[in-house]
């Protein structure tokens, strides 16, 4: 077995290959740039070298200094993880040829796979059903346009390089086409140095499910079941699960078969994904096969119990498979949230900034439910403008897809996060939403249940109780500890629920009046309900920002912060301000006025911290509803924004190459 092997990556994969990597004896080479010279991954590796400025074009995207890192190691072998060089044949065949092992498929299944239309062709020669579309290069907007009619919209507009939910855009038009398509192209060769863009037939309300195979250099493949990735927003998947709730064992045994078989006709000696788009009829049609590890590849060794990574390095030193097709059995139901970097109260815009507070889960047997949390970050690191803003992906196990659900609920609850917007109160959300727990879903679902963005939820009957009973709770901890109890038993708890959408005021009055069970446990009476809450277990004290506790026998975490005249809390998608007031002064807040909201209605405001591509517009110009009005790129991807009301320009705040953060104004109209 290799003695020691280098990581071509960062962030989160690259923890993960080290732990694997430990496991099996096997000494570890980090690279990394600039920007992550403090990292865990950096941290956790025997050996660590720099190879470069922190943009990824000058540091993990150079063959050059990879190899050269690997001359100065020792190292006999390279994991590229997913991203950067994983899929690049050119690498793999360098690799190969300097007698140094690729922790991959063979560089001519990359190269075969790793073009979408020369794939399609050769999964189509393989018996793989394909979706209709047009396999030929396009040059111009007009023949894509006059290709899209002949094909019927809706169409798909895919860079042939893409990956990462990049360089793809729906098209139901000809104006749509000719903005998406000079769009996706400009962003393929930005992400990928490759602007050759390709168009496909769209699936009306489609699902993304997905294949994972596992081949030797021996001859042998296998698949290992799929995943249902069809929770995605902008293309990029967001919740994966395996197995998926689609599907029969006859359509798994089809997909599972074709899968196999388009691995066996390129020779494929590694992991690997041939992703499909299924009809909820459970008809399914090729996508791409990505020739490298999965993001969400921890459900599939959740529900199967094989480290994908250790049989990756396995296949690479030339082993054979230690099993077959009939050794392998579904077991259980896992479920994977991507935790993300960024603000879902404004439409999920990367958020950059330091980790001042990262809490995780437990990991392991929670009783009803597994937990595992793949990160790449500890609290006090920095989230870089020049990379993916993933904090971690979260992973609940269940017997049953039900418990895998109501686990990840909690694992999210347990998960806290402060100093960078997160996407944990949106994922919680998911989990709770009627259609998600009912298994309907297609990868339109996030533009379905939340069409005008997410904004938060009000808290459901439970969730009021949560906070009725942690505010009071915090109350009186607080008070006790502070050598000032006040001895009044009868409160108003004024919940005013956060959000934009959401009223504004004191809030919903609640009257609650405390008391104590034999048990010791907190109980709260309120007032005209006729009913009683029960609170246990508390594990609290000022300065902490979670409360757990028991609510009625069942268990709980809540964020909380203080505030001056009262908490901030957060119980899953639910955020509001509660205040636990005497009944006189409940009176005096509620005849308060409402805060306007400042007038903001002129300005275009940069979204998200990022770089200003262009303003397309000068001082005076007239500008009709829908005017590109600039264009902000950040994380790879250029995001177009729009005059939302006709004007005039009246000054213009930045230009071209500017570095601009999230509010700064770019636009403003008279």
């Amino acid at each position: 077995m290799f003695s020691k092997i280098l990581i071509a990556n960062r962030g989160e994969i690259a923890v993960r290959i080290i732990k694997t990597c430990r496991r099996m004896g096997i000494k570890t080479v980090q690279v990394y740039s600039e920007a992550d010279a403090g990292s865990l991954a950096v941290e956790m590796a025997d050996e660590s070298v720099l190879i470069g400025p922190a943009p990824a074009a000058q540091s993990y995207l150079l063959a050059d200094r990879i190899v050269e890192a690997v001359r100065q190691t020792g190292a006999e072998a390279v994991h590229p993880g997913f991203g950067f060089l994983s899929e690049n044949a050119g690498f793999a065949r360098r690799l190969r040829d300097e007698g140094i092992a690729f922790i991959g498929p063979n560089p001519e299944a990359i190269e075969a796979m790793g073009d979408k239309i020369s794939s399609k062709k050769l999964a189509a020669a393989a018996g793989v059903s394909t979706v209709p579309g047009h396999m030929g290069l396009i040059e111009t907007t007009e023949e894509a346009i006059t290709i899209a009619n002949g094909i019927g919209y809706p169409i798909m507009i895919k860079a042939s390089a893409g990956g990462g939910g990049k360089g793809i855009r729906v098209a139901h038009s000809d104006a749509d086409m000719a903005e998406g398509f000079a769009a996706v192209k400009a962003e393929a060769l930005n992400a990928f140095g490759d602007d050759r863009v390709f168009l496909e037939k769209f699936i009306i309300d489609p699902r993304h499910i997905e294949i994972q195979v596992m081949g030797d250099k021996h001859g042998n493949v296998v698949h290992l079941f799929e995943r249902e990735c069809s929770i995605q927003r902008r293309n990029q998947k967001v919740i994966e699960e395996a197995p998926s709730p689609l599907l029969d064992q006859a359509t798994r045994d089809a997909m599972g078969a074709q899968a196999v078989a388009l691995a066996k006709a390129v020779n494929y000696d590694s992991a690997g994904t041939v992703e499909f788009v299924a009809g909820q009829d459970r008809s399914f049609f090729f996508l791409e096969m990505n020739t490298r590890l999965q993001v969400e590849h921890p459900v599939t060794e959740l529900i199967t119990g094989v480290d994908l990574v250790e049989q990756m390095i396995r296949s690479a030193w030339g082993e054979k498979l230690a099993f077959a097709q009939k050794d392998l059995a579904i077991n259980g139901w896992a479920i994977e949230s991507r935790i993300y970097a960024e603000d879902p109260y404004r439409g999920f815009l990367p958020s950059i900034g330091r980790l001042v507070r990262y809490e995780q889960p437990e990991e392991g047997d929670q009783g009803d439910y597994t937990v595992r949390n793949d990160s790449g970050v500890r609290e006090g690191d920095e989230i870089s403008m020049f990379y993916d803003p993933m904090i971690a992906k979260l992973c609940a196990w269940g017997e049953t897809r039900d418990a895998a659900v109501d686990g990840m609920a909690r694992a999210l609850e347990d998960t806290h996060i402060h100093g960078v917007g997160h996407n944990i109160p949106f994922l919680a959300a998911v989990m709770d939403q009627p259609r998600f727990r009912s298994g309907h879903i297609s990868t339109s679902y996030i533009k379905d249940e939340f069409p005008d963005g997410f904004h938060g939820l009000l808290p459901d009957r439970r969730q009021t109780d949560i906070l009725i009973a942690t505010a009071a709770a915090m109350n009186e901890i607080a008070s006790e500890q502070s050598g000032d109890p006040s001895g009044r038993t009868d409160w108003i708890v004024l919940i005013a629920a956060q959000g934009p959408c959401h009223p504004a005021g004191p809030g919903d009055a609640h009257g609650v009046s405390l008391g104590y069970d034999d048990d010791e446990a907190l109980t709260l009476d309120l007032a005209g309900e006729d009913r009683a809450l029960q609170l246990s277990d508390i594990d609290w004290r000022p300065g902490l920002a979670q409360f757990r506790a028991a609510l009625d026998g069942v268990p709980f975490t809540a964020e909380v912060s203080r505030v001056a005249d009262g908490f901030v809390i957060r119980t899953r998608a639910a955020r509001a301000r509660v205040r636990v007031l005497s009944p006189a002064v409940a009176a005096l807040y509620a005849r308060l006025p409402e805060k306007v909201a400042a007038d903001t209605s002129k300005l275009i405001q940069s979204p998200m911290p990022g770089l200003v591509v262009s303003i397309p517009v000068t001082v005076g110009q007239e500008v009709k509803t829908g005017e590109t009005v600039a264009i902000i790129e950040a994380m790879k991807m250029q995001n177009i924004l729009k005059a939302e009301r006709d004007g005039v320009v009246k000054s213009v705040g930045a230009a071209a190459g500017d570095p601009v953060a999230a509010d700064d104004v770019l636009v403003e109209f008279e």
